[in-house]
């Protein structure tokens, strides 16, 4: 469906979980490879906006690179962060499933139907 898009990682149980309970609902979003095609600084503040939060709100902190790269200094601004989930997108919290002008963070997969009623 057009507008709807699924951030997915197909080795992540969470991201097939999430999927999966979209397809038992007959729901088929176009699938959003972020890790193979990372998404553009615009494309990330965008879906930030869609998601309602800031650039921590969507940082995996437990990726090495959020060590390596000193991504937990307080100090960083979301533009900061933003540049480094494009730069390196294991950083970017998955899945995620967007549908219109409305994004959330499938954690638990279960949240993913929020967007449907």
């Amino acid at each position: 469906m057009a507008d709807m898009q699924y951030f997915h990682n197909p080795r992540c149980s969470k991201s097939r979980g999430a999927l999966e309970l979209l397809r038992e609902r007959g729901i088929e979003p176009q699938l959003v490879a972020y890790l193979e095609q990372p998404p553009s600084a615009d494309a990330l503040r965008a879906l930030l906006r869609k998601l309602g939060t800031g650039a921590r709100g969507l940082l995996r902190t437990g990726e090495p690179e959020y060590a390596e790269l000193g991504l937990g200094d307080p100090s960083l601004d979301d533009e900061a962060l933003i540049a480094a989930m494009a730069a390196h997108p294991r950083l970017i919290e998955r899945p995620i499933f967007v549908h219109g002008e409305r994004a959330v963070i499938g954690r638990p997969p279960e949240r993913v139907l929020e967007l449907l009623d």
